[in-house]
């Protein structure tokens, strides 16, 4: 759930890209000036209203609004919480001196003005999701508008959802080798998350690592 995505491949063909670029521009000055012409002088001054519009504005910031946040302490919010079981909270120390494990998120989910906090909560050793919370800031405050304490889950934010992940063992199941998951994807509505889409996933143990059977569970009857 943690893993980067390299990007060295996107650096190299960005850099090609610029130096074919460049190659190009010297040669269209090269063929301007060969005609025996005035070359790029003949085209006159640039107008001042084309470079007025080609001048950002001041207002548009892609950091403005509800983008900017500051970093909430999520092992107090968690501790101070009294809708996070008793349970979460005792099992909740940290790893290595000040460093506890929990995982925290950022995003708009609810539409607020401020960002809205995710929390997750882990194990020190295998790192296996014990709760996780969704919090809503409300005027400087947070409220706690999600949770899900199950073992092996673990929440996320995807272009404004909420995606929860939660792992199913089977019986004699290995902490890093569960039988399958489940993938369920929450929109907030009505002033709460509303549940949008369920997948499981079963894994094969019988062929390749990676092969899984994706379920959908049936339409829910109208009548």
């Amino acid at each position: 759930m943690r893993g980067l995505t390299g990007r060295g491949g996107n650096r190299r063909l960005a850099a090609s890209g610029a130096v074919m670029a460049g190659l190009a521009a010297v040669g269209v000055f090269a063929a301007a000036c060969s005609t025996g012409g005035t070359g790029v002088q003949d085209e006159g001054a640039a107008h001042t209203d084309a470079v007025a519009k080609a001048t950002p504005s001041p207002n548009m910031s892609p950091t403005s609004g509800a983008q900017k946040t500051e970093a909430v302490n999520a092992v107090k919010l968690i501790m101070s919480d009294p809708k996070v079981s008793e349970r979460v909270k005792a099992d909740l120390k940290p790893c290595a001196r000040d460093s506890y494990p929990v995982d925290t998120s950022y995003g708009n989910l609810t539409g607020g003005s401020s960002p809205d906090v995710v929390v997750n909560v882990l194990t020190c050793g295998d790192a296996v999701g014990m709760g996780t919370y969704v919090y809503r800031g409300t005027g400087g405050k947070y409220e706690n508008v999600f949770a899900a304490e199950e073992p092996a889950v673990y929440s996320a934010i995807d272009r404004g959802d909420l995606v929860v992940t939660k792992q199913v063992y089977a019986k004699g199941d290995p902490v890093a080798e569960p039988s399958g998951e489940e993938v369920t994807t929450y929109h907030w509505s009505g002033g709460k998350f509303v549940q949008q889409h369920w997948v499981r996933n079963e894994f094969s143990r019988a062929v390749g690592e990676g092969e899984v059977v994706a379920t959908e569970p049936p339409a829910p009857n109208e009548n």
